[in-house]
């Protein structure tokens, strides 16, 4: 039972692992601290997978943990980062090298986005990532119309840190 679900989990995971990275590139500044975060959002996920229940689909609820993970780690700037080894697992995730030299524009607007608060990071991301404002909800805990609103307010005040 263990292995099919850690084979389950690494087929899950592999194909999703794009959302860990977008998410470590929004809430770090370095490769050392994408590294760090991208474990412990693993972690997260793998730890919690047995809770997955399938009421949504896998990508929405990896959002959520992934997204709950980055922000409590990363509210409190002292708060150092507890990683554990993988060695004593019987499973390795492939992990694919995130290429961190695109284009100017890209990184522009990741510096943006690191001037919003929490909230405002995980909507844009959810937003960037073409998801319908009824999943941003859910995967926030949100009314629907009150990510709408929250999603204007928050497009506004990154035009105006893109273009001071």
């Amino acid at each position: 039972m263990q292995n099919a679900l850690e084979k389950k989990f690494l087929n899950d995971f592999e194909k999703n692992q794009n959302i860990v990275h977008k998410i470590c590139r929004i809430y770090t500044s370095s490769k050392e601290q994408h590294n760090d975060l991208f474990q412990e959002i693993t972690i997260q996920i793998w730890k919690n997978y047995s809770k997955f229940r399938g009421d949504s689909k896998f990508s929405t609820w990896m959002y959520r943990v992934a997204l709950n993970t980055a922000i409590s780690l990363y509210r409190k700037s002292t708060r150092q980062i507890k990683t554990q080894d993988f060695i004593d697992a019987s499973y390795k995730v492939e992990f694919d090298d995130y290429d961190n030299t695109k284009d100017q524009q890209l990184n522009l607007l990741y510096n943006g986005i690191r001037g919003l608060n929490d909230i405002e990071k995980a909507l844009m991301f959810l937003y960037l990532e073409d998801k319908p404002y009824k999943e941003i909800a859910k995967t926030l805990g949100i009314t629907e119309v009150n990510a709408r609103v929250k999603m204007n307010r928050t497009k506004e005040k990154l035009k105006k840190i893109l273009n001071p």
